[in-house]
């Protein structure tokens, strides 16, 4: 008796599936056997396997007739054992077939979502960072995970049950049509009524496990908010704990009645499935004992009895092609899903042509006309026009969400320009070699990011083959080393998962000792200081600034003494660079830089050099 589906499987399609199903095409076919056709061999060995372990697994059903005939009515000793034997043979044969074919189907499910985990992630890698905050996180791990971890299962379930299933179900019918073609026809008759039940119970099942699901999830819900520190605070401050717990009574009831229901559907459903699975071969008896009594001399017991073993044995395969329709569109929607990732255009790859300098790079930039932006619906950079030689130092500030952030990000081509010429060492950066402009470029961003390693794992990050004469040095310039020596296991430190075992300024100072290592010929300090206590920030100051006393460098700035030691300062107002100069030249301008010194470095400590505008940037 086949399993009756639960609600993640559920043998029909939900009104959402309906709505959503996706259009087959010959394109969408081909392309999924595509991944098929580099093991066609062993596709051809599971197919072989299928087909031999299908007729073998019905052949026990026909020597049963034999034995019962030739056996124990015939009074055959020999015969009797002969059968016996052939078919516990033929049932070990066909169970050790199906073992390597079961081998041969994982195999190539296995290689086929390797393959396409591979293609998936190098495809991903070469989106640009506009992908990444345009896209929910969670929706693509769940394209790179669940949905081609679902094509394993649509290889090793959904296409051999199809072919496994219909090839049982024909020789079983061919056998059933030379035994008896009247009693097959009664055979046939009966199974809408084991198919109709199935059906119906499923989806009412499904129904009441979605509402028992939504009830659970309600019940979390409560437990989470009421049950946490800040929850239980909360319900005692404001006695309502009654309250609480007669909400909580309440679901807790309405979810015992729904696990009553579903649990009392599913005996309801095997009852009636029992009932009905007994017709059947009922019914041939009856019709079998009638035709052999009184209208066919040649029908014996035994092909009576191998016609009701081979019904049974059509049971499963009639319930599951029944509902192959539903495997078949869930299938066909995950390979949309995975193509629909697949289809996406790298925005930022290596040109035909790339340019790969052999000279050192010097760290110059040029922007002209440069315009940006994510939607043309809103423009976020325009007409861009500046230049920065080899080691000289550019400062850029501006109000939140002036374009600051996005100005620098193009430079690395993490996104590439809507307009105008980006040029690093007087080439368009669009003609550069990717790997050399970024190997070139090092940056410091607002928000730090360690991966869940030791101190000596993250720097090496950087350049794997680093000494470590060249650790130490980069941790001394960033101003670290002192406080990883402090540490019992020093650069073997763990730093936990994104770091948060360290503060935020050591975050911030490992972050600029990886950077270093790179030994890039351009920095870029995007807001390095932010969000940090006064201390952190002085101790990252005074790394930073013997760092751009020294090569080229472009700073979004934090600090005031920062700013004027720079060689010039761009003030970026609603994503144009509205003042240019120097401090004294701007302060003195009456215009936005003016404006902003005023109102926020005056603010600051001026023996400690800060000002504080530190929001989230574009």
């Amino acid at each position: 008796m086949p399993p009756m589906g639960g609600p993640r499987g559920a043998s029909f399609l939900t009104e959402e599936e309906k709505k959503n199903a996706p259009k087959v095409t010959k394109g969408l076919l081909k392309r999924i056997f595509s991944y098929l056709k580099p093991y066609w061999k062993q596709m051809l060995v599971v197919l072989t396997a299928i087909i031999i372990s299908s007729v073998l697994n019905l052949l026990p059903s026909v020597l049963t007739g034999k034995i019962i005939d030739e056996g124990l009515i015939g009074r055959s000793m020999s015969k009797l054992i002969f059968f016996i034997v052939l078919t516990l043979a033929v049932t070990l044969g066909a169970n050790l077939i199906g073992v390597l074919e079961s081998y041969m189907n994982t195999w190539i499910a296995q290689h086929i979502t390797f393959d396409m985990r591979n293609r998936m992630y190098r495809h991903l890698q070469k989106m640009s960072q506009r992908f990444f905050t345009s896209n929910n996180q969670g929706d693509i791990i769940t394209r790179m995970t669940s949905d081609i971890s679902g094509v394993q299962q649509i290889i090793t379930s959904t296409l051999t049950s199809i072919l496994s299933n219909s090839i049982t179900l024909i020789v079983a019918l061919i056998v059933m049509f030379r035994q008896s073609w009247i009693l097959a026809i009664v055979g046939m008759a009966v199974i809408p009524l084991f198919v109709i039940p199935t059906r119906s119970a499923g989806k009412t099942r499904w129904t009441i496990t979605k509402e028992s699901q939504a009830c659970n999830d309600e019940i979390n819900g409560i437990l989470n908010e009421t049950m946490s520190v800040s929850g239980q605070l909360l319900v005692k401050l404001f006695g309502t704990e009654e309250k609480e717990y007669h909400k909580y009574e309440e679901v807790n009831r309405r979810m015992i009645k729904l696990n009553i229901r579903e649990s009392m559907a599913g005996r309801w459903f095997r009852v009636a499935l029992s009932t009905f699975s007994s017709i059947g071969p009922m019914l041939i008896y009856l019709a079998g004992g009638v035709l052999m009594m009184k209208y066919d001399d040649s029908l014996t017991v035994g092909d009576i009895t191998v016609l009701v073993a081979l019904l049974g044995k059509m049971y499963g395969p009639v319930n599951q092609l029944l509902n192959i329709q539903v495997d078949w569109i869930r299938s066909m929607a995950m390979f949309t899903r995975i193509f629909e990732y697949f289809d996406m255009p790298a925005e930022i790859e290596n040109a035909p042509d790339a340019v790969t300098p052999d000279v050192p790079a010097e760290g110059r930039v040029d922007f002209r006309e440069v315009g940006f932006y994510y939607d043309k619906e809103r423009q976020i950079l325009e007409n861009i026009n500046f230049s920065l030689e080899s080691g000289k130092c550019i400062a850029v500030v501006g109000p939140s969400g002036s374009g600051k952030s996005t100005l620098v990000n193009l430079i690395p081509r993490l996104y590439d320009v809507t307009s105008g010429t980006v040029m690093f060492d007087g080439i368009d950066v669009r003609k550069l070699d990717l790997s050399y402009l970024r190997d070139n470029i090092g940056i410091v961003s607002q928000e730090t990011y360690l991966f869940n390693g030791t101190i000596r794992d993250n720097l090496l990050y950087a350049k794997p083959e680093a000494t470590e004469e060249e650790l130490i040095e980069a941790c001394r310039k960033a101003n670290i080393y002192d406080f990883i020596q402090n540490q019992e296991t020093g650069l073997d430190t763990v730093v936990g998962n994104r770091g948060l075992k360290l503060s935020g300024g050591e975050k911030q100072r490992i972050s600029i000792a990886r950077v270093l290592l790179k030994d890039p010929a351009l920095m870029i300090f995007d807001e390095a200081t932010s969000a940090l206590d006064s201390i952190s920030e002085q101790k990252i100051q005074d790394a930073i600034e013997p760092l751009i006393a020294s090569r080229t460098s472009i700073l979004i700035a934090h600090r005031l003494s920062t700013i004027l030691s720079a060689d010039e300062i761009l003030v970026i107002k609603d994503g144009t660079i509205a003042e240019r100069g120097t401090h004294s030249q701007l302060v003195n301008a009456g215009g936005v830089y003016t404006q902003l010194y005023n109102t926020q470095f005056s603010k600051a400590d001026q023996t400690s050099g800060s000002f504080e505008y530190s929001e989230g940037e574009t």
